[in-house]
């Protein structure tokens, strides 16, 4: 797709009808504040630039019967999430609602390179199903800092190899299409936003807990990446001066404290140590642990795993409280893999925030887990890539 709305008016009408589906141009008209003869020009603009197409005639308001208009039903956005354990693709329609999405387990350490060859035969993949011939452009998240408006990553904590990296550029040239990057828990907020549980806030957090932990950050509806993209980054408060030492290099930070990595470091020692048979059962036919294993020790009543996620739950609501002390958000939502340990983590969280915040605060704040598990991060990635085509040119 090489065309992009010419003004602030189309680009509106592009998010609109990307959000909402098929319109008719008379309730666009009553969205945007346009008089009916200039709608009528800006459409029949989107309409030569094969943006938009028209849909048949719309349901009748009285008088002459509006035509309905919708996205091109061909355009293709490709999501690209890389976590660190793993990749998901998958590709979307203009109103990025998924039509096929692929998952891999692959480690982040790997390096850009292996990750990208991995991430490229997925695309193939997806391409050879008859999905998408090409695509009109890929969203990209990662699970480190980013420096937003080149796309690289900056000194990632977890992702050795990946400093300085021209991630958008590679990836543009390979998929021969526009190429934006972001990190993975900004995108995971857009993807709440756009077709999760936060579709109808303006101003909230995604926590993810994962490999590492992260904060997306929506204000006024647009994700805060601050001066230099590293918004967000509460991994790396200290909650434990005497702690770990984190990857970081600092000592006592949350992601060393409570993370999935940090989770089943400490219960690979809670069964080491015969503190939890039901974990040292487990060790021993794996040969490892991982926080999938807490979650569901912990769903068979093994106390030790209760405890686990209890005061990792504690640590991060502390770090939560404090947030929500500072920003005051219409809503919290706890996403990422460690969600799988569910209402324990959740019950843990909430008493810290609700106990540590002030009551104007937290008298009508939600604390939720996310709604989308896999597919927030690929629908955020879409919605990146989308923002950015239906911006003016």
């Amino acid at each position: 797709m090489t065309a992009r709305p010419a003004n602030a008016h189309q680009a509106r009408l592009l998010r609109l009808l990307r959000d909402g589906g098929p319109n008719s141009r008379a309730r666009l008209g009553d969205e945007v504040d346009l008089s009916r003869s200039k709608l009528a020009v800006e459409v029949d603009r989107l309409l030569e630039t094969g943006l938009v197409v028209a849909d048949g005639l719309a349901a009748s308001r009285g008088g002459r019967r509006s035509h309905n208009i919708r996205l091109a039903p061909g355009l293709r956005f490709l999501g690209i999430d890389i976590g660190a354990t793993s990749v998901d693709v998958a590709v979307t329609n203009a109103e990025l609602e998924i039509l096929g999405h692929l998952t891999q387990p692959m480690d982040v350490r790997e390096g850009p390179v292996a990750v990208f060859e991995e991430v490229l035969t997925m695309v193939g993949k997806l391409r050879d199903s008859g999905l998408a011939e090409g695509f009109d452009g890929a969203g990209i998240g990662v699970p480190g800092p980013v420096r937003f408006p080149e796309g690289v990553p900056v000194a990632p904590p977890i992702m050795p190899g990946w400093d300085g990296f021209p991630v958008r550029e590679a990836l543009s040239q390979e998929l021969g299409c526009p190429v934006r990057v972001d990190n993975d828990v900004n995108l995971m907020a857009m993807g709440e936003q756009q077709a999760g549980v936060a579709r109808s806030v303006q101003d909230f957090f995604c926590v993810k807990i994962g490999t590492g932990i992260g904060c997306g950050i929506v204000v006024g509806g647009e994700v805060h990446r601050g001066t230099t993209g590293s918004a967000g980054d509460i991994g790396h408060i200290q909650v434990d001066p005497e702690g770990r030492r984190c990857a970081c290099g600092n000592r006592g930070c949350l992601e060393a404290t409570f993370s999935g990595a940090a989770l089943a470091r400490d219960a690979e020692s809670a069964a080491r140590d015969g503190r939890s048979p039901e974990l040292s059962s487990r060790l021993e036919r794996a040969g490892r642990l991982t926080a999938a294993d807490v979650a569901g020790a912990a769903a068979a009543g093994d106390a030790t795993s209760l405890d686990l996620i209890r005061e990792g739950g504690a640590r991060t609501g502390q770090v939560i409280a404090g947030l929500v002390s500072f920003f005051n958000p219409g809503l919290v939502v706890i996403s990422g893999g460690v969600t799988g340990l569910g209402h324990t983590l959740l019950a843990s969280i909430r008493t810290q925030v609700y106990r540590r915040s002030l009551p104007l605060a937290t008298g009508n704040l939600p604390i939720v887990l996310g709604e989308l598990g896999q597919a927030a991060g690929v629908t955020g990635a879409t919605r990146l890539i989308s923002d950015h085509l239906f911006s003016p040119a």
